[in-house]
């Protein structure tokens, strides 16, 4: 019997989705109080949200998480809610050390203290097995209903004596708590009636539908609480002519790099205010609009909206979370962008709010002669931003009209997306693992000025070859070309589907055309690697057989053009022709 208590016992606590016991959980909110909290876990739930638990945080928060789940599946259950829109975008992972006492579901404890191992004190019948004894913390009462300050009638005659911009104020304020969704009219119908009750219901007040002076005063203050510490201004820049409200407690002025007036951290958090300001027409303006998404502060994922006389963007990660907004005015683009660190999404909403509502534009746009060059430029900077970069650049070359795209395999390896050109996406149409070779189609239809032929033909050892490349990734605009010569027509190992080259090529070039002397693609560069831990001298390479490459890409439906003629092209026409035919190609992570 006492070896089935305790194994009945340790089932019970395996059962038990305690903190200690996994590490990975979803955060997807945190209420000041346990009746706010219980109300938004069995909101989730209701929805159809999975695994949604509830824990007392440090501070006197209530979290409301998902989970637990491996690391892994806690990275995938985040972003496919997010994507399905079930969870806020600011959610994030954390690994439950801060959680305490389970609130949610009901009727589930965790343990919070190191388990207590017992010994029994009598005689055991077999064999000595110990108890494990579990002391679950008692589940918090919910707080008792506050007595109010006022009276009915007392509250309601204080609340005759708002003005309207001060019922607007509440009304807002009960936006931002989450009980209200209809217009700031400061006209108080049924839908703010509602909206206070679920309010005073929520802060365990008694549900009148009328605040009274005192909570008015709370729901104010919890409004305005999570500005502390912003320290809001009004700032009028004379040079950039935008005046508006900048949280100037985490950020300050950095510098001018046209067309930014810079606001850069200035404490723990990781916040950036940048004022935009250019001369410009609506050209100009559409420009500006696609240079800003390659910066790194606007991720890739989010809302854009872009119209006649101005645009949005909305950028967010696991890191960042970004806002830009710019108008058009009397030929000036104007703006401003707020980056704030992922996971403070009330804070940044609050300040996101009061910039939006106070940006205004004065006289004057911002000089383009007014920032100096110094020794901080760099080529993937924009006004001293840090531009976003792919993860890895290749090369490649176009083999038809349609602009498909010839690359290796390594190009494409774990990509989210892909570009030509650093300007054109690109999905991928064709893979041949074996010999290590992709095809890419443009998502709109290009017209290249020069596609490939394949050589056909046996090429003479030590024939002079060529590869186009991009050695640099995007540093250049146009492939470079490498001359070597032909070592062999088979591998080390007598392999048929490759070459062996004598050619000092880099890592970028790989993907790019190996030209004979007539400007024929003998095959593709292959990327270098290392054999059974053998590292080989620098100037060998291999590229894919054209023989090899025409099979694979025929068969698969693709068309490609082929030549058995021996010509010769001198270096100056091979490098124009090359600089037509090759492209970069760029995976990105999103």
């Amino acid at each position: 019997m006492l070896r089935i208590f305790s194994a009945l016992i340790i089932s019970i606590f395996m059962a038990l989705p305690a903190a200690a016991q996994q590490s990975a959980w979803v955060q997807i909110e945190a209420q000041r109080t346990l009746t706010g909290a219980q109300n938004a876990a069995r909101g989730y739930s209701a929805a159809g949200v999975p695994d949604v638990a509830g824990f007392a945080l440090p501070g006197g928060w209530y979290g409301i998480v998902l989970g637990p789940y491996a690391a892994v599946d806690a990275d995938a259950q985040l972003n496919q809610l997010r994507r399905a829109g079930v969870i806020p975008n600011d959610s994030y992972i954390v690994d439950g050390r801060r959680f305490r006492t389970q609130f949610w579901p009901v009727g589930v404890t965790a343990p919070s203290n190191p388990l207590e191992v017992e010994t029994p004190t009598n005689t055991p019948t077999e064999v000595d097995t110990p108890v494990i004894a579990v002391e679950p913390e008692p589940i918090p009462e919910p707080d008792p209903i506050q007595a109010p300050d006022e009276t009915y009638r007392e509250a309601q005659v204080s609340e005759q004596a708002l003005d309207r911009d001060q019922k607007r104020l509440l009304q807002t304020a009960l936006q931002w708590a989450g009980f209200y969704d209809s217009a700031i009219d400061g006209a108080y119908g049924r839908g703010t009636r509602r909206s206070m009750v679920a309010w005073q219901e929520t802060n365990n007040h008694e549900p009148t539908g009328v605040l009274t002076t005192g909570q008015r005063a709370e729901l104010l203050d919890a409004y305005n609480s999570i500005l502390d510490g912003m320290g809001l201004q009004l700032v009028r820049d004379d040079a950039s002519g935008i005046e508006m409200q900048i949280p100037t407690g985490v950020v300050k002025f950095a510098e001018y790099e046209p067309p930014f007036a810079r606001f850069d951290p200035s404490g723990d958090v990781a916040a950036q205010v940048l004022l935009i300001s250019q001369p410009g027409d609506r050209t100009r303006m559409f420009g500006l609009y696609e240079i800003l998404q390659t910066l790194a502060i606007i991720p890739p994922t989010g809302e854009r909206s872009r119209r006649d006389r101005g645009f949005e963007i909305e950028g967010f990660d696991e890191n960042v979370h970004s806002y830009t907004s710019v108008v058009l005015e009397n030929n000036e683009i104007k703006g401003f962008t707020l980056v704030w660190p992922a996971g403070d999404d009330e804070r940044r909403r609050r300040v996101l709010a009061e910039m939006q509502a106070s940006f205004a534009t004065i006289d004057g746009v911002l000089d383009p002669a007014i920032a100096r060059p110094d020794e901080d430029q760099a080529i993937d900077l924009v006004a001293g931003l840090a531009v976003r970069k792919p993860i890895r650049d290749r090369s490649g070359f176009y083999i038809n009209g349609s602009g498909e795209v010839l690359t290796t395999i390594e190009a494409i390896d774990e990509c989210t997306s892909i570009t030509l050109g650093m300007e054109h996406d690109a999905t991928v149409v064709l893979q041949d693992e074996n010999l290590g070779i992709a095809v890419l189609r443009p998502s709109t239809r290009l017209a290249p000025p020069a596609v490939a032929e394949f050589q056909t033909g046996v090429p003479r050892l030590q024939a002079e070859v060529a590869v186009a490349g991009f050695p640099y990734g995007g540093v250049l605009t146009t492939p470079a070309l490498t001359f070597g010569t032909l070592a062999d027509i088979r591998g080390l190992n007598g392999e048929d589907d490759v070459k062996r080259l004598s050619i000092y090529a880099q890592p970028g070039d790989a993907g790019g055309p190996v030209y004979d002397n007539g400007g024929a693609v003998l095959g593709m560069l292959l990327p270098k690697e290392q054999t059974n831990g053998q590292s080989l001298p620098p100037e060998v390479s291999f590229s894919v057989d054209a023989d090899e490459i025409i099979s694979s890409v025929s068969g698969a439906g693709i068309d490609i053009m082929t030549t058995d003629s021996v010509t010769y092209m001198t270096p100056e026409a091979l490098t124009l022709m090359a600089a037509d035919m090759a492209v970069l190609v760029s995976c990105w992570s999103d």
